[in-house]
């Protein structure tokens, strides 16, 4: 699908490497919107901003990594530099890293808080005071938080990565009674089972199957099927702010 609304509107893409990132890239690119490629992966997203390029979108690579605070700060320098003040940011990039909680992997619990939490609150600080000022001149503005259907249904093993995803959907939240006197729009998107590369960052053999069968037994949802939400979402008339959409395979529901 494409959404005319977006034309010429200029997004953040956080986590655009891959799955639902590089999928709402190109959807974005496709309706006509100038679109910012961030992720750590500088060679997947030269190869995309090529493909877009290749189709007729308008399209930059930005390396950063979010759970950096002089690499967000040097991105969002290079992305005024290249287009300016941006109007619609989607906080994408995240890890899921399950184990029991017993196991006490340090390592994967800073890294989800700092990707899944810290780093969407470094992309805010980056890109709120664009937000607000392309809403004070009557432009639409967005922020969509990627959060999971995991902020606020119970998986055994996943407390962690549920704990952050729930902190990132409280957090929307809150940011609505901050910025949306202000006339900037705070969504969140809560996938369900998706077909994306978290599952290959599992380190548990024994999760990795579970999780595995779930997909066997389950149509999972595809990354374009989260790209199409989120592109319906921040389309709406500027009036319009759809707070919070949970979205599920039909055999999960």
């Amino acid at each position: 699908m494409s959404y005319p609304a977006l034309a010429d509107r200029t997004a953040v893409v956080t986590g655009a490497a891959s799955g639902m990132g590089a999928a709402t890239a190109r959807l974005f690119a496709a309706s006509g919107a100038r679109v910012v490629l961030l992720s750590r992966r500088t060679d997947r997203l030269e190869v995309l901003v090529a493909e877009l390029a290749a189709a007729g979108g308008r399209a930059i690579a930005v390396p950063a990594d979010i759970t950096d605070q002089g690499s967000v700060d040097a991105a969002a320098e290079a992305v005024h530099d290249a287009y300016g003040r941006v109007d619609l940011v989607v906080n994408n990039a995240g890890v899921m890293l399950p184990n029991p909680l017993a196991d006490g992997r340090l390592d994967e619990w800073t890294r989800m808080i700092d990707t899944n939490l810290t780093g969407a609150l470094r992309v805010i600080r980056a890109f709120a005071p664009d937000l607000t000022a392309a809403a004070a001149d009557g432009r639409t503005a967005d922020l969509v938080n990627v959060s999971s259907i995991a902020s606020h249904v119970l998986f055994p093993d996943y407390a962690v990565y549920g704990a952050t995803k729930a902190a990132l959907t409280q957090l929307s939240a809150a940011l609505r009674t901050e910025l949306g006197p202000r006339d900037v729009r705070v969504s969140t998107v809560e996938p369900g089972l998706t077909d994306t590369e978290l599952a290959e960052h599992i380190d548990n053999p024994a999760l990795r199957e579970q999780l595995g069968g779930m997909f066997t037994a389950i149509p999972a949802l595809t990354a374009e099927d989260i790209a199409d939400l989120v592109a319906y979402t921040v389309s709406r008339p500027r009036r319009v702010n759809l707070r919070q959409s949970i979205v599920l395979p039909t055999r999960q529901a």
